[in-house]
């Protein structure tokens, strides 16, 4: 058996992100209206919180040239997407602002809404903590929209894309 530890630090942030890569999570698209017009990102940071009220959470990373549009949105949408959509999941990582290539309409809040999405989780702002480099958004769950017909959810584990294997 082979093991090893470290304590974090700035000088193994590298092994941390490695650490913690290896907890498997799910693929969301999050965006919102901003003044300059529709925005997206995608994000694996994100849970449910509560269920009374319905609240979820996600976590953009300050230095990034979209945290601020996010932070300051009303209202934001988070898209669980489904295992076929890698290419938007890439696209949104890299560029938030190019809608041309991907099928969405507007929710009632003027929200864009992706077509690809498994789950729409229809967001009011709740609450935002700082979270270190990141900033912990609370959301409100105002309206879920589902499609079973997509299949699975994207996965993310490693630094890799993929799907989830049912062992049962």
């Amino acid at each position: 058996m082979t093991s090893s530890s470290f304590v974090p630090s700035p000088d193994t942030q590298a092994e941390m992100r490695a650490a913690l890569g290896h907890f498997a999570t799910g693929v969301a698209v999050v965006t919102a209206q901003t003044p300059r017009g529709p925005l997206a990102i995608t994000a694996n940071s994100f849970t449910s919180v509560s269920l009374a009220p319905p609240l979820v959470l996600w976590c953009p990373a300050r230095h990034s040239k979209r945290h601020d549009p996010f932070v300051a949105a009303s209202h934001f949408a988070i898209h669980v997407m489904a295992e076929d959509a890698l290419e938007t999941a890439l696209h949104f990582a890299r560029n938030g602002e190019v809608f041309d290539h991907h099928s969405w309409s507007s929710t009632p809040e003027g929200i864009p809404a992706l077509d690809e999405a498994l789950v729409r989780l229809d967001c009011a702002h709740y609450a935002t903590h700082p979270g270190g480099d990141h900033t912990i958004l609370l959301g409100e769950v105002q309206r879920v929209s589902q499609r079973r017909d997509l299949g699975a959810g994207l996965v993310f584990h490693q630094g890799r894309y993929g799907r989830f294997s049912d062992q049962s």
